[in-house]
């Protein structure tokens, strides 16, 4: 962190709560924002660096609410496949970490991991800053049960057992090992298998073991679910956020709407988007996958304006790590969130920042509060060249991302910081 105040001046502050961005002055301290002002109002300069934005808009650093860092393909390394060596695997996940700071995300909740332990060892690295990368909540391997057809999940190690003392000795392991968060697919997915996202995986007696395993063992569960029943298993036992919710029916909506004070939904339309954009090699037939994006892209553009009206909390977070849909693409899920949701940029920023920092509070803690600008805040910063609440594409330019800080360190220096 850096160990001599820094104050931003001649910046327009974007505060995180959807406001449009407004003339101020920002003063950071060792790991927190130390104060905010508006206007006209100075902060004092007693032993600051002063940083001239140049007339930027100063703003929370980015969220992501569906991280897949060991999700082999990025902008810079194209993997054609899911499937790495172990030592690979770690070096990628590293790599991948880094990518997503350069592109403005300083925190992220994973979705699922490749490994077992890969992602709790990364975290370490990334908490006492060995390595550059976003503030993650690290999670489980990503797990199906064992099933005859086996196929839809990536994860490369054994399934855990059938019944309810198995799915409880899974997630007493994970959480032995350091993860925070627990990953189950309580669904299929029908882009790896024809109607598969129709298809629980789970038992409700197995479900119900999870979500008291969890409270029992301070962790917190996060689910895929397309199928209606899926997303009713994951509401009424206890999962923190739900991926996808595809096929939620009416009953499903009123569960999620009388739990909208604590869990969160994140619909990851940049997988649905990239696999509908997608022209792959001749030797690859993506013809299902597209059918399929086409029905899951009707769906959400239906379900999400109506989760949003019921006051469900909904998250950005794409599904990115695919060959087709890279690591480092992340910030294209806002402006996806604008042409197909009915959201400003102001309304995404706010979903991508403060609201996603709901989510990562419920590790972090309300103490060290993350997405927003205020004093106590803890200091994860953008300044963009230009405004992204006029053209949200803005974000998917490194390039206009002229300093990035996370946790009061320096990640990308502004112009005249050293």
């Amino acid at each position: 962190m850096t160990t001599t105040p820094i104050l931003f001046t001649n910046v327009r502050l974007f505060d995180g709560s959807g406001s449009a961005p407004y003339p101020g002055e920002l003063r950071l301290a060792g790991r927190h924002i130390e104060a905010v002002a508006a206007g006209r109002d100075v902060l004092p300069r007693d032993g600051a660096t002063v940083i001239d934005g140049a007339g930027g808009v100063l703003m929370p650093g980015l969220i992501e609410s569906h991280a897949h860092l060991t999700w082999p393909s990025s902008v810079e390394r194209f993997v054609p496949g899911m499937a790495l060596p172990p030592d690979d695997l770690a070096l990628t996940a590293a790599r991948n970490a880094r990518i997503l700071l350069d592109h403005g995300f300083t925190s992220a909740w994973s979705a699922g991991a490749l490994g077992q332990r890969v992602e709790i060892a990364l975290k370490s690295h990334l908490d006492d800053g060995g390595l550059p990368g976003p503030r993650l909540v690290a999670s489980s391997v990503e797990r199906e049960p064992p099933v005859d057809d086996a196929a839809l999940s990536p994860g490369q190690v054994a399934a855990h057992g059938r019944g309810p003392q198995a799915v409880r000795d899974f997630v007493r392991e994970c959480a032995a090992l350091g993860a925070q968060s627990i990953k189950f697919l309580l669904s299929g997915e029908s882009a790896l298998q024809p109607g598969a996202s129709h298809r629980l995986l789970y038992t409700e007696d197995e479900v119900r073991a999870a979500g008291e395993q969890a409270r029992e063992s301070g962790v917190w569960l996060t689910g895929h679910a397309h199928a209606a029943e899926a997303v009713k298993l994951g509401v009424r036992h206890g999962f923190r956020i739900l991926y996808h919710c595809t096929y939620a029916d009416e009953e499903a909506l009123d569960l999620l709407e009388a739990a909208r004070d604590r869990i969160f939904v994140a619909p990851t339309v940049g997988i649905v988007q990239a696999t509908l954009d997608a022209v792959p090699p001749p030797h690859i037939d993506m013809r299902a996958m597209k059918d399929d994006a086409e029905i899951v892209l009707r769906r959400q553009r239906e379900l999400v304006p109506e989760l949003r009206r019921r006051g469900v909390r909904l998250l950005p977070g794409g599904d990115y790590g695919f060959p087709f849909n890279p690591n480092g693409r992340n910030a294209r899920d806002l402006e996806l969130w604008v042409r197909h949701f009915g959201y400003t940029p102001g309304e995404a920023l706010h979903a991508a920042t403060a609201l996603a920092g709901e989510l990562m509070g419920s590790v972090l803690g309300a103490q060290a509060p993350v997405g927003v600008l205020r004093a106590g805040a803890l200091a994860d910063l953008l300044l963009v060249d230009g405004d992204p609440t006029a053209d949200i594409t803005l974000l998917q330019d490194r390039q206009r991302l002229r300093a990035i800080f996370i946790d009061g360190r320096v990640h990308k220096a502004p112009p005249g910081l050293r």
